[in-house]
């Protein structure tokens, strides 16, 4: 176990040509990041997500309803045990073929059993009051870290100059604002690698899943390596996009359609020129030059380039879903549902398979007004379309 310590914290892969982990060890006279310190972010994270509970029970939940925000969920379906049999362990989307057999055995029409399975579909999918609290408290936690990020950075010399992250690096001591902007976020996104199981599900999970694991991966390798002041820049420049896309969800669940698609196309511009304008130009700029030029050459500086260019992928990934939504909200005077909107608000669309017999016993036919086409926007995060 010693020997595989020793050969992954070799200190010609994490530092600086004749740096060593001595060197960067905290003393009286400075304070270094320490990698034992990012166990902090594990209690943290816990605490987190119970806060973020009471939010969504005593904060955001009153507020969607006097909001008028609808409460209930997607209608049930009638009871029906064999139906129910065949949704649990064979398939929740029944064939042609099955879906005669089922009507034989139960004597009910054809259209009468797709539609108990669309409403046994629709009946797992969260309520919008669900999705507005859970935007509301990521609309709030974005808010708060932006507004500590942005007065933080505003008081230092590497805002301005980019080429100051790199000034006296790695010797650069940690001050206790920096210590704590990284904690709390690094903590947020363990919560949300865990929370994303059970949060609402969206059909670009394996790519958040993906993004999740890569801002973790990035926090993390940042913070031992002591590249803590161009990883703020990074932390602030993400979270701006967030805040506006929160609030374009929840003033969609709310009805409020034009504050919406105007919070959208707002959310469009700031994404788009964050992480395709200023990010490369900014950021990438830097890591990938100037801090070459600074410090040479090291194997974590190009582990790290790779993970932000990752993130750049997933960058160009979304601002093409982006696009297309923004380009449908113009053409078409309001914006229209996008490929990675919420997956539990859209329906199912109505089978038009003709009546052949009349049901048993009574089914409802109105369709799932559960699912009312609320229309999703972009997950993000960030995360969010997170970072």
């Amino acid at each position: 176990m010693a020997g595989i310590l020793a050969w992954f914290w070799n200190e010609r892969f994490w530092l600086p040509h004749n740096v060593t982990w001595a060197d960067l060890q905290s003393t009286e006279e400075a304070a270094f990041p320490q990698a034992e310190d990012l166990y902090l972010a594990f209690p943290l994270a816990f605490c987190i997500f119970m806060i973020r509970l009471l939010f969504e029970r005593f904060i955001a939940k009153p507020c969607a309803l006097g909001l008028k925000v609808q409460a209930n969920g997607p209608q049930k379906a009638q009871p029906n045990a064999i139906l129910e049999k065949v949704f649990t362990a064979i398939t929740k989307h029944p064939d042609e073929k099955r879906l005669e057999g089922l009507s034989k055995q139960l004597d009910w029409d054809v259209r009468s059993i797709q539609r108990w399975f669309r409403q046994r579909r629709n009946q797992e999918k969260p309520s919008t009051l669900r999705k507005f609290c859970e935007s509301m408290w990521r609309f709030t936690f974005y808010l708060y870290i932006f507004t500590y990020g942005v007065r933080f950075l505003k008081k230092t010399p590497w805002l301005w100059n980019t080429r100051q992250c790199w000034s006296g690096y790695p010797y650069q001591p940690l001050i206790p604002d920096l210590h704590y902007y990284y904690i709390v976020e690094l903590s947020f996104y363990w919560s949300l690698m865990f929370s994303q199981f059970i949060d609402v599900k969206r059909k670009d999970f394996g790519i958040m899943f993906t993004h999740h694991i890569v801002t973790v991966t990035l926090i993390t390798f940042s913070y031992v390596t002591n590249l803590t002041r161009v990883g703020t820049l990074i932390l602030c420049l993400h979270d701006a996009a967030d805040i506006v896309l929160e609030a374009a969800k929840m003033a969609n669940y709310c009805k409020c359609q034009k504050l919406s698609d105007l919070l959208f196309l707002t959310f469009a511009v700031v994404f788009i020129v964050s992480r395709l304008g200023i990010y490369p130009l900014w950021i990438l700029n830097t890591t990938l030059f100037e801090l070459y030029e600074a410090l040479g050459n090291f194997p974590a500086l190009w582990v790290f380039n790779v993970l932000l260019m990752v993130l750049q992928i997933l960058h160009c990934f979304w601002s093409y879903l982006i696009i297309k939504a923004a380009y449908k909200a113009i053409s078409k005077g309001k914006v229209a549902k996008d490929a990675r909107s919420d997956v539990e608000s859209s329906s199912d669309e109505e089978e038009t398979v003709p009546r052949s017999k009349a049901p048993h016993s009574t089914v409802a036919t109105n369709g799932t007004s559960g699912a009312n086409g609320t229309n999703g926007y972009l997950t993000g995060a960030t995360s969010s379309e997170e970072h």
